[in-house]
């Protein structure tokens, strides 16, 4: 049964309201074909209002048949489940769920969905934690490895 083809995907989560460790957490069990989870960083925001708190940041790995769009309505009903309210860009919230990488894929369908991300090289709070799971990747990318290394 299932001949579509697994792949490995790469999914950013970031918390900077309420209990950022509980929705980490459920986001993290919400999600479908988990098979590792990085260590959990805590950074300060990136852009966005003043004043905001710090999040916490992870990556999560999945082994799993489904696509970037199906990845997306995971992660947005993760977001819901933390009661994510969308006020201004950047601005803080209690769960973020980025895709970064799903196998191979690319899709550039602005502002709904850009796989690879589009700033993920360029951020610590996504390079760092990603490396945790998948140094091959990082190390291919030279931005990346710059980042890594100043971080």
């Amino acid at each position: 049964s299932g001949s579509a083809a697994r792949r490995r995907a790469y999914l950013g989560l970031g918390s900077n309201l309420g209990d950022r460790w509980a929705h980490l957490a459920g986001a993290v069990a919400s999600l479908p074909d988990v098979v590792a989870v990085s260590p959990v960083y805590e950074t300060d925001p990136v852009g966005g209002p003043p004043g905001q708190g710090a999040f916490l940041n992870a990556v999560v790995e999945l082994d799993t048949t489904l696509g970037p769009y199906e990845l997306l309505a995971a992660a947005r009903r993760a977001e819901e489940a933390a009661a994510r309210v969308r006020l201004e860009r950047w601005g803080p919230r209690t769960l973020d769920v980025d895709v970064l990488l799903v196998g191979t894929a690319t899709v550039d369908d602005p502002p709904e969905l850009v796989v690879p991300h589009p700033r993920m090289w360029e951020r610590a709070f996504v390079v760092v934690p990603l490396a945790d799971l998948a140094p091959d990747l990082v190390a291919a990318h030279p931005a990346a490895r710059e980042l890594l290394a100043a971080a």
